[in-house]
């Protein structure tokens, strides 16, 4: 950390402690040997940190020093950057994780040995915390899909009885809870509500194609003003500035689910008590269906353009003016698809390696900010590279995926597998940015680490 260093001899004397910290870390390739260093300077790395922004505060934490690294960067004494890392694993990082000699003299037999081992452990390690903390029973998923059945069918009639004219497709239940890869709890659900738009009043705009360049974001415009004017379709009154915004659409949608259904009425026949969540990026419903089990289900409205294309009303998370219009392109499905595609050619543990991080990150407040997308994206990714996804490589494969997020999260950007694109880090902020990178690779150094606090955590709604 080179820039912190160099920040150093501006500030006040720190008593020789970052110096000691410095020499220590500088020559321990004499004592232990190149594994070894590296293995120490990595657990050391946390506390340098906290030492680094202990002496340099008000300095924010994202702010990036003289030599363009961040903060959790690897520092000058290891030799190689995470992108030098990322782009050479199995002769760098390889040795170092997971070897770690005892002397500069230990031989190939031992160093294979030892490396044997750490990965056996760590492989059980994945395994038990799969069976206790990631794989949901499947009579808690089966209730909870009753349960969105249930708030599905009250929806359904509800809005056929109150706009019987008003274009929609049958809704659907959707998501993970029925993709088999809901993780920790059986606690999320999305009801799609397909809308029905009039193909020669509507046309789609990718958002690179506007003055916005927002990949993987569209406009829906209004064609044909001057032979079908407003009104010609009911979703005009959703219309800003001649393009169908999400976020009036929502609001449409929010008047009649949140604000004219009877919820408690319904709930006391279903047994359940249900309400909106407010606030909510988008319109939410909390179902609890047990004494202690709850329900999120988003209603989302969904558009299919006619080349496939899947938009949905998620707003951008920096929704300013400039963004509102637009509607978010969902890759969920086939996403999905090509995982379990590309696991039942080989019979392979990427479901499992995805279901595992989705559980890390859902019980971790400090990766609460990485979602399915962006793991699922990150294993399509790697599987183009590497080849070996049999049950016995996970813990290599679980190692590979947090070596990969820390590179993309260094480039400050992950594309699309299905559309490259489209980066799907382009709505994290530089300061979550610095603390995802940070937290996945100290975990680099104590992956079972990063297993045990996960454990520890109580679930994350």
């Amino acid at each position: 950390m080179a820039g912190v260093n160099g920040d150093r001899k501006g500030k006040k004397d720190d008593n020789g402690i970052g110096t000691a910290i410095d020499f220590m870390l500088s020559n321990a390739k004499l004592v232990l040997g190149v594994g070894g260093a590296a293995m120490l300077g990595i657990a050391t790395l946390a506390v340098k940190r906290m030492y680094d922004r202990a002496i340099s505060a008000p300095t924010s934490p994202t702010k990036m020093e003289q030599t363009g690294k961040r903060s959790w960067e690897e520092p000058a004494w290891m030799g190689s950057s995470p992108r030098v890392l990322n782009h050479d694993m199995k002769s760098t990082v390889s040795r170092s994780l997971q070897s770690l000699p005892t002397s500069s003299h230990s031989g190939a037999t031992r160093s294979d040995m030892m490396r044997a081992r750490m990965r056996l452990s760590l492989q059980e390690h994945l395994w038990e915390f799969y069976q206790n903390n990631v794989n949901i029973p499947a009579e808690e998923q089966a209730m909870a899909r009753r349960a969105a059945l249930d708030i599905c069918a009250e929806l359904r009639v509800f809005l056929h009885a109150k706009l019987p004219d008003m274009p929609l497709r049958e809704m659907y239940l959707s998501g993970s809870l029925y993709d088999d890869l809901q993780v920790v709890t059986a606690d999320h659900a999305q009801l799609m509500v397909p809308l029905v738009l009039e193909k020669n009043l509507w046309s789609s705009i990718p958002g690179e194609d506007t003055i916005m360049n927002v990949p993987g974001f569209w406009l829906v415009r209004r064609e044909n003003l001057e032979y079908f004017p407003r009104s010609s379709s009911y979703w005009d009154r959703c219309m800003v500035g001649g393009y169908l915004s999400p976020k009036s659409v929502l609001e449409v949608f929010e008047k009649l689910v949140a604000g004219s259904i009877n919820w408690p009425a319904i709930g006391s026949v279903l047994d359940y008590i249900i309400r909106p969540v407010v606030p909510a990026e988008t319109l939410t419903l909390e179902v609890q269906y047990e004494t202690d089990r709850k329900l999120y289900v988003d209603f989302l409205p969904l558009l299919v353009m006619e080349d496939g294309t899947s938009l949905i009303a998620k707003p951008h998370r920096f929704a300013a003016e400039r963004h509102e219009n637009l509607w978010r392109q969902s890759f969920r499905v086939a996403e999905t698809a090509r995982l379990r595609a590309l696991d039942q050619e080989d019979g392979g543990c990427r479901c499992t390696c995805l279901k595992v991080a989705k559980a890390v990150c859902k019980l971790n407040p400090a990766l609460h900010r990485l979602n399915s997308s962006q793991l699922t994206n990150t294993i399509l990714l790697l599987s183009e590279k590497e080849g070996d996804w049999t049950q016995e490589a996970l813990a290599d494969r679980f190692l590979q995926l947090l070596r990969a997020l820390v590179g993309h999260l260094e480039a400050g950007k992950l594309p699309c597998a299905l559309s490259p694109k489209v980066n799907l880090f382009c709505e994290l902020t530089d300061q979550e940015v610095d603390e995802l990178g940070y937290t996945l690779y100290c975990a680099l150094s104590d992956p079972g680490g990063l297993l045990r606090t996960a454990a520890a955590q109580p679930p994350h709604p």
